[in-house]
């Protein structure tokens, strides 16, 4: 399953304002430095733990519906099913009725179960979902642990950067980065 970002988030979890203030950091010279840390920081976040902070519209791209009636969704939380598109053979796209499907968001995945699967002529990419995720609009809606882990990060890059000594110590996280991102990862086997 491939996915694909559509419509990205309206704001960032954590403003610029919010990482100045956790650096003690008045200067507006390195604005637009930290701006991208805290986007740098916020990606990081998303990608470890499979999650969408804040709300946004995904495209999943499948070649044919998995073996039973159960898709696994990729990104958490997810809110909605935006639209399903299947493709015939010509590579028009077919809307199934939205009654044959039902979104279980509060499973973890979540799970699109599809009662009635109308199968794809095209034979790669013949299945496209679009959903919607995050936890809402706005960054107060956004848990603070993951807040937090964003803010450590992007402050840790910032107070390291041309600072290490060893060549490793660029790709580390700061201590305590990984407790706070612990209840929202998910367990691979």
């Amino acid at each position: 399953m491939i996915k694909t970002l559509v419509e990205p988030p309206l704001a960032a979890p954590v403003s610029l304002a919010d990482v100045k203030s956790h650096l003690r950091f008045d200067r507006a010279d390195e604005d637009d430095y930290l701006a991208a840390l805290v986007l740098a920081a916020t990606t990081h976040v998303e990608r470890r733990c499979d999650i969408a902070l804040m709300t946004q519209t995904w495209r999943l791209f499948l070649d044919d519906w998995p073996c039973g009636s159960i898709v696994s969704l990729p990104l958490r939380p997810v809110r909605e099913i935006a639209e399903v598109r299947v493709y015939d053979g010509e590579g028009n796209a077919v809307v199934p009725p939205s009654a044959s499907m039902v979104l279980d968001p509060v499973s973890d995945p979540a799970r699109l179960h599809v009662i009635d699967k109308l199968q794809p002529l095209k034979p790669v990419n013949g299945i496209e979902i679009d959903l919607v995720a995050g936890f809402g609009d706005t960054a107060n809606d956004v848990p603070d642990t993951l807040r937090r882990a964003i803010l450590v990060l992007a402050a840790f890059w910032f107070e390291v950067r041309g600072s290490a000594t060893d060549a490793s110590a660029l790709g580390m996280e700061p201590a305590g980065f990984d407790r706070l991102l612990a209840p929202w990862r998910r367990t691979r086997l």
